[in-house]
């Protein structure tokens, strides 16, 4: 297939391009793999390292000796007795400033707050024409007592500049004397003040040179409680946050951060989180959904690292780092409370709860929003998927007791971006009052997809805007979404890899695996069946694992290396396919794609160069894994990549909306909203257009801006908006959640071997219970769990325990369960018999196991218990080791 392209190549994008001037620090070294310092040798033609036997630590000293960056020697942790023994450095070893200031410039005024780190997004820029490096600054009184310690870190973008940091443990002292100045130091001056404060023993005597500048203001402050409420949308992907800032949030806002943009009032506010994928960290409003193990020697001070620090240093470990990384963490609200064994770089290990793993990752994002703007805050809201809201909240309320978790007024995600939709629509004066409107949402995230209906009216009340909503959880896809997309491109760019490399030096041609034609791939879904599209393409993909070898399960028998090897494979894989998959479907005009080492000026403006720092292949030739350093010359197109993807989401479309079609139900809904960043891909609305009549519906987009798509902050501005309108009584609303359509089958086997249908798929949540009955002394009942396409889910076991069963009259158990339990069904069971009553609860998004028993005549009831629709076993993991 002819088309447009992207390319892959080795990246410098982080260090300087030409050969030679990269520079590393032993830190950097010591968490590469061996593999990937002989990369460096290879690269960089360091002949003394490219020898077979070279050992990994002179490969270290061959890379520093001749590559080795300068080591900063920075204050940033608090020990005990540091402050004072600089204090007493003050006073020993500097007596008298220089004469000249070195033309430093420095900020008119800083404003530190107690527990609060300072960082780069402060804006406490140090300029200077030359001669300052990277170094410790020490803040001073006019009586040269110390107030506080900053580090001087460069802006590489900006020659001359920097600018000031601090850990949030800092210590800043107030004094009674407000003439403040900031003392600057030489490299090795500043160093033996790091040795100061860091060594118990003295160290001799020195001359310290430093400049003083003063400061026409400092503020030290405590942090102002607030009563904003911060929003969190917990993404199985990515996650972001935000909240509405009135004017008079707090007492009293920072002035640095109104007058540099950071904190907007009366207006909605994102949180940004730093991005130190490259070397000029970028910061973003948007935090990948992870965690990593940075140190855990001492199980009760764990150190993690979060979202892109989490991957940078899997990245930096060439993917087969020991280090425990754990991904899609929303999966967990079935299971938050399960044991998981975590692993550092070095080898320690401990053991902590999934709800650790989640407070300490939630507790990052509320700790970087207070730092943004500057408040305590102490009510959180959470979105949460329709379906499994009451476990989310539950789970969120357990994990932060120290905080007001929003329950009365939480919003679904479905409905939040549907509210979105209705706040501009009412801004705008589009919707008639009293008139009913129907609405879908579709929202494909980066783990899940769900459909959900809504029916609602909006009226011009005399004091607010009155909204009467009715909402449905239609159906859903626990195993689609973005990840899924990500997958498929994994497969076609592992099969072109491998046939790169085998020896053909072809390129794979997207019709050899795909064999329908674009036209005709919805009419062969519906025909034949999605996996009939894709059947050459797994064919090819098997064939590949054994050039390229991704499913690293299957080798933990086997050694080590080859373990770890197989293991960069994937997740070297998978990280640059969602990088492709990003640019393609993020920016507009980008048609092909491509990696490298560096940026080339061939002048195309539709191919994206993405550079790579390194290359992390493992290539099978002979029965043995050998490093591969060439990049293939291979350059991707749009067109292969839409053909790729566009039966998986027809499938997802069609499966939620072809008995909506069918039954002429999609005439009635004026809006089709998608939502989630998935969404972006055209494919999605040529699919939906198979189902909408004519062109009745219209699909609106924002062009993309920035690397965040507006999709993906639609869900989070949607209740940051409701929360707002609710408190400031501009809008009353009325949400009334409607039974809920259940997407799977509940069946159980008769004793003569007869599948009995308990809960059928597309069912209504309260619909009529099902039941199996079996014999008083059964002890165990079997419970078995399919999804609307057949497929079996999970098998549950249900422990009956006829020693737990208490002698019950009808009217007990109708005050109990209502309905739930007909009269006519309890007054059929005979003597001896248990009749198990099943019936779904959408509220926890599951089933009841209710037994009722009758002996002598008498009614028993059993101990009730409530089953998961979904949990950790029931769903597709991309990252089990299996791909």
């Amino acid at each position: 297939m002819n088309g447009y392209s992207y390319r892959l190549y080795p990246d410098a994008t982080s260090r300087e391009r030409s050969r030679g001037t990269m520079r590393y620090t032993r830190e950097e070294l010591m968490d590469m793999t061996t593999f990937q310092l002989r990369n460096i040798c290879y690269k960089e033609r360091l002949i003394e390292g490219l020898g077979p036997r070279t050992e990994r630590e002179e490969l270290i000293r061959i890379i520093l000796k001749f590559l080795g960056a300068d080591d900063v020697l920075w204050i940033n942790q608090s020990v005990e007795g540091g402050f004072e023994r600089i204090q007493k450095a003050i006073s020993r070893h500097m007596t008298a400033p220089m004469s000249s200031d070195g033309g430093i410039s420095v900020p008119a005024r800083l404003i530190l707050y107690e527990g609060l780190n300072v960082d780069k997004l402060d804006r406490y820029v140090v300029t200077a024409p030359g001669g300052l490096t990277e170094s410790n600054v020490l803040l001073v009184n006019e009586s040269m007592e110390l107030c506080g310690i900053f580090n001087l870190v460069k802006d590489d973008s900006v020659s001359g500049t920097f600018y000031l940091t601090a850990g949030s443990g800092s210590t800043w002292k107030r004094s009674g004397n407000r003439q403040y100045s900031l003392l600057f130091f030489r490299k090795r001056d500043s160093e033996y003040l790091y040795q100061t404060y860091y060594s118990s023993r003295p160290l001799p005597p020195v001359h310290i040179q430093y400049t003083q500048i003063p400061l026409a203001d400092l503020d030290i402050r405590e942090l102002e409680p607030t009563e904003a409420v911060l929003a969190i949308d917990f993404g199985t992907s990515n996650t972001t946050a935000g909240a509405y800032l009135h004017n008079g949030y707090i007492q009293a806002p920072s002035s640095q951060d109104l007058l540099n943009g950071r904190v907007r009032m009366d207006a909605i506010n994102y949180v940004s989180f730093p991005d130190p994928t490259y070397k000029d960290t970028d910061w973003i409003e948007v935090l990948p959904t992870a965690i990593g193990v940075a140190e855990c020697s001492d199980p009760a001070n764990i150190r993690y690292e979060f979202g892109y620090e989490a991957l940078r240093s899997m990245r930096r470990g060439g993917y087969s780092s020991r280090a425990s990384v754990f991904r899609s963490m929303k999966r967990w609200v079935n299971n938050y409370n399960k044991m998981e064994e975590i692993v550092d770089v070095h080898g320690n290990a401990a053991i902590v709860s999934r709800m650790d793993l989640l407070r300490a990752y939630m507790n990052y994002i509320i700790r970087t929003a207070e730092h943004q703007f500057k408040c305590k805050f102490r009510h959180v809201h959470f979105t949460s998927p329709v379906k499994m809201k009451t476990q989310f909240l539950q789970m969120f309320g357990e994990m932060l007791p120290d905080y007001r978790i929003e329950q009365t007024y939480a919003l679904d995600e479905g409905m939040a971006v549907l509210y979105n939709t209705l706040a501009d629509g009412m801004e705008r004066g589009a919707f008639m009052e009293g008139q009913t409107y129907h609405a879908l949402v579709i929202d494909c995230g980066g783990g899940t997809t769900d459909l959900s209906s809504c029916a609602f009216t909006i009226e011009d009340g005399h004091m607010a805007y009155k909204l009467d909503i009715h909402t449905t959880y239609e159906n859903g896809d626990t195993n689609f979404g973005g990840h899924n997309i990500t997958y498929r491109i994994m497969q076609f760019m592992k099969i072109v890899f491998a046939d790169y490399y085998s020896g053909r030096r072809q390129v794979t041609d997207i019709d050899s695996l795909i064999e329908a034609p674009g036209a005709d791939v919805f009419r062969q879904v519906d025909e034949e069946g999605v996996r009939s599209v894709y059947q050459k393409l797994e064919q090819r993909y098997d064939e590949a694992e054994h050039i390229i070898p991704t499913a690293f399960a299957r080798r933990e028998n086997r050694s080590r290396d080859e373990y770890l090897r197989v293991r960069g494979n994937f997740y070297f894989l998978w990280e640059i396919a969602e990088e492709m998959k990003q640019q393609f479907f993020r920016k507009t005009g980008i048609l092909r794609n491509r990696f490298h080492s560096e940026m080339e000026g061939d002048g195309d403006s539709d191919l994206q160069i993405t550079t790579m720092e390194r290359w992390f292949l493992s290539v099978e030739r002979n029965g043995e894994l050998k490093d591969e350093y060439e990049f293939p010359d291979v350059v991707f197109n749009i067109k292969e990549i839409t053909q790729l993807i566009k039966a998986d989401i027809y499938e997802v479309v069609r499966k939620f909306l072809d008995d909506f079609y069918r039954q002429g139900r999609m005439n009635q809904y004026s809006i089709i909203k998608l939502t989630g960043q998935s969404c972006r891909i055209d494919v999605f609305r040529e699919a939906l257009k198979e189902f909408v009549p004519g062109r009745s519906i219209e699909f609106r987009q924002k062009p993309a801006e920035g690397r965040v798509p507006d999709l993906k902050l639609a869900c989070l501005r949607g209740a940051i908006r409701y929360l707002s309108a609710r408190k400031t009584g501009s809008v009353q609303a009325d949400i009334t959640h409607d039974a809920a359509v259940i997407p799977y089958t509940v069946s159980a086997y008769t004793h003569n071997g007869r599948e009995k249908m308990l809960i059928s798929s597309l069912d209504r949540s309260d619909g009529i219970p099902g039941s199996i009955s079996r014999p008083f002394e059964t002890a165990e009942v079997e419970l078995y769990l399919s999804g609307s396409d057949g497929q079996l889910r999970q098998k549950f076991v249900y422990v009956n325990r006829p020693d737990f069963y208490k002698e019950v009259l009808y009217e007990d158990i109708r005050d109990r369960y209502g309905d739930k339990i007909p009269q006519d069904d309890t007054d059929s069971i005979v003597n001896g018999e248990t009749k198990f009553f099943v019936f779904p609860d959408d509220r926890h998004w599951g089933f009841h196991v209710l037994p009722v028993a009758r002996r002598n005549e008498r009614l028993y009831l059993g101990s009730q218990k409530l089953l998961p629709f979904e949990t950790d076993l029931s769903e597709l993991d991309f990252f089990d080791g299996m791909k």
